[in-house]
């Protein structure tokens, strides 16, 4: 095994233990749930926008470790950033994990988020690690309907 599917299972598998922003968002100005029929997963996403400017992001629900660990890190990435940023970031991490690191763009501009890499080697787990991003895109947009893999 390389290193870099060392530190994804490592990374995955701490932040689907001990997923951050974990929990409700009092006073959250988005919100989208999200399914991944699937693999069962069931996230809502949670986001403060002030300025346009994601001010704080959380999510809950259930779902596989990959699922929790995206959720988890992403929500760590989005803050402090603008719509767009945030719109770019999608972009980047969509073409990471369906078509691989190469197709990403510059590996820096993914920070941790690189570990996801992997994933498109694996299909069926495209989804669980995207399920948070499309929700959060939506509850961004402001679209009312659940998100769903499907």
């Amino acid at each position: 095994m390389s290193d870099l599917d060392d530190l994804y299972q490592e990374v995955v598998l701490d932040h689907g233990k001990r997923p951050r922003n974990f929990g409700p968002l009092p006073g959250a100005t988005h919100r989208a749930e999200g399914l991944n029929p699937l693999c069962g997963d069931h996230l809502t996403v949670y986001a403060v926008v002030e300025g346009g400017v994601v001010r704080d992001a959380r999510f809950e629900g259930s779902g596989c470790a990959i699922s929790k660990a995206s959720a988890s890190m992403m929500t760590g990435a989005v803050k402090g950033k603008t719509a767009a940023d945030v719109e770019a970031l999608f972009e980047r991490f969509h073409r990471l994990v369906t078509a691989g690191p190469g197709a990403a763009g510059d590996p820096e501009a993914l920070g941790k988020l690189a570990v996801f890499g992997g994933v498109h080697a694996h299909p069926t787990r495209v989804k669980c690690a995207s399920l948070a991003w499309h929700t959060l895109r939506a509850a961004l947009r402001g679209e009312g309907e659940p998100v769903s893999t499907e």
